[in-house]
């Protein structure tokens, strides 16, 4: 086996790993953050919600079941660098079709291998989330480190016009056509669409820039905000798109940025988490149910709403918004961050989290059947409206609620 190159990875306090090469040999910078995953890091590599973030793989081996050209979440890799402890020498899966550590060499994905990722992982759970580079061809810290300081930080960053597709484009409802989505595609992962489509589900994925007039041209029942990456505060346009399609009682749902976009929508804030939730088996209580859902996170952003915040107990109470009542409906048990929220003067609802999995548990794919019902009743509303001579909801309610 041929020895790889030495590499460093230094973060923006100064602390210093050693390793050697993973991947593309060459230098990178990004902000760490780790992923508690044990499976799943071919979806983790391919999430466009990791845009210039660089990934500490906690579970000591990666890459044993190779890659393969059925997993990936997007048309690409997009973290920034790659952290692993103990990589595979070779991937064995009947699926597989190369090696992970070729497919980051062939993207240009800088690496690092042989780092105590336990180490690491503490360090950035006490220190919070950072910023890092990883070089395999200067090695000396000091001058690393220079350059990590000058790298930009993850809050203010808009990312999703980096991220989002430039075409328009169409996935199909598998089976009988029951309804239509526009989905505003701020990083949206290939999942999202696929499991609107088994319920019937044809979805319109459009840039992130769209307008209103843009959405409501797919003919769609409803509308889709998706996950994606950087900070929430940035991003004023998909907020004053989320408003247009609130005030016109357009059927909504939000996921992971989505939530965030929809709460700021609603008048609420965010805030940058320490070191954020990434995993597969993170506790969310839907206050709904009363259960307990074990849910696949990628998220640094949270939404704050009043009375909550720093790991006090979310408020259960109704809050008034100008679009009317919005609940809390799901909390994080590891830390009380609000996971999601729904609306109940307007069809509205989100969650924080990712119902799509891929990777990861499937407890909560209910709410895409939550989503579907959503639709379902603002059909039913608008066929009834338009028996009774009303106008219909895009012009009578958007412009009367405008």
């Amino acid at each position: 086996m041929t020895r790889r190159p030495p590499a460093i990875l230094v973060l923006e306090d100064g602390r210093t790993f050693h390793g050697e090469a993973y991947g593309s040999v060459g230098e990178t910078f990004g902000e760490a953050v780790f992923n508690t995953g044990m499976t799943g890091y071919q979806e983790t590599l391919t999430d466009p919600s990791y845009h210039r973030q660089v990934v500490v793989q906690t579970a000591p081996h990666i890459g044993n079941t190779g890659v393969n050209a059925e997993d990936d979440e997007s048309a690409r890799i997009w973290v920034a660098g790659y952290v692993v402890r103990d990589p595979a020498r070779i991937g064995s899966n009947w699926r597989a079709t190369g090696s992970l550590e070729d497919r980051l060499a062939t993207e240009g994905v800088v690496g690092i291998s042989g780092v105590d990722t336990r180490a690491l992982t503490r360090h950035l759970r006490e220190r919070g989330a950072m910023r890092v580079g990883i070089s395999s061809v200067d090695t000396d810290p000091q001058r690393l480190l220079a350059r990590v300081r000058q790298a930009p930080q993850m809050v203010g960053a808009n990312l999703s016009a980096e991220v989002t597709t430039a075409q328009p484009y169409v996935v199909e409802a598998v089976g009988a056509h029951r309804f239509t989505v526009a989905a505003l595609d701020l990083g949206i992962k290939r999942n999202v669409p696929r499991r609107l489509a088994a319920r019937g589900v044809t979805t319109h994925v459009l840039p992130a820039g769209s307008t209103i007039e843009d959405l409501l041209a797919t003919g769609a029942d409803a509308v889709f905000f998706s996950p994606g990456p950087g900070d929430p505060a940035t991003a004023d346009g998909p907020v004053a798109l989320a408003r247009e399609v609130l005030s016109r009682r357009i059927p909504l749902f939000g996921i992971c940025f989505g939530s965030q976009i929809l709460g700021r929508a609603l008048g609420f804030g965010t805030y940058k988490l320490g070191y954020g939730h990434r995993g597969i088996n993170q506790p969310v209580l839907d206050r709904g149910t009363g259960k307990v859902e074990v849910t696949s996170h990628n998220h640094g952003f949270a939404v704050q709403v009043p009375g909550a915040g720093n790991g006090a107990v979310v408020p259960d109470q109704v809050i008034e918004t100008e679009f009317g009542g919005v609940q809390v409906s799901h909390v994080c048990l590891n830390d009380n961050v609000v996971e999601g929220l729904r609306a109940i003067d307007v069809p509205a609802f989100t969650v924080q989290y990712h119902p799509e999995a891929a990777a990861g548990p499937h407890d909560a794919d209910y709410l895409f059947d939550r989503f579907a019902e959503l639709i379902e009743g603002g059909v039913a509303l608008d066929r009834k409206q338009s028996e009774g001579g009303a106008l219909d909801r895009n012009q009578s309610e958007g412009g009367k609620n405008a």
